[in-house]
């Protein structure tokens, strides 16, 4: 078994049907499939803001209903743990000084410790991390 795992940005291309990326989500088990935490806390906390940011009962009710569209879809996917191995890896690589965001590092932090693949449009920033394995799934070959 392969495991994949899916940046924030490449599960919110799969949650957009990019024909693409979901066609390259389609050939894989869903069992080789996975996010991290990190990519969940970062979907809630975007449709988190937009709900209190709404100043209409239209963006209200919007946010409302794509934060019930999250929920199903993380709901359908393994997700990876932050836990105290990936905590350890991810302050030793921010201790290394890699110039990469600090929720990306921690997935890649995840993505290291679990030993999987990431799969991400980011490649130019994650490359920079050592011995991380990146895929793009949103290119067609």
């Amino acid at each position: 078994m392969r495991l994949f795992v899916l940046d924030t940005d490449m599960l919110t291309l799969n949650q957009r049907s990019h024909p693409v990326v979901v066609r390259r989500v389609a050939q894989h088990d869903p069992d080789d499939l996975t996010i991290s935490v990190i990519t969940v806390e970062e979907q809630l906390t975007g449709w988190y803001t937009v709900i209190r940011q709404a100043k209409t009962k239209q963006k209200l009710s919007r946010g409302y209903s794509q934060l019930a569209e999250c929920v199903e879809t993380l709901s359908d996917l393994r997700v990876l743990p932050f836990n105290e191995a990936c905590i350890d890896r991810f302050e030793a690589l921010r201790g290394a000084r890699i110039p990469v965001r600090s929720m990306d590092l921690r997935i890649a932090a995840t993505v290291l410790e679990f030993g999987g693949t990431l799969v991400t449009r980011n490649i130019r920033d994650f490359a920079l991390v050592p011995g991380l394995v990146l895929e793009d799934w949103s290119i067609a070959f």
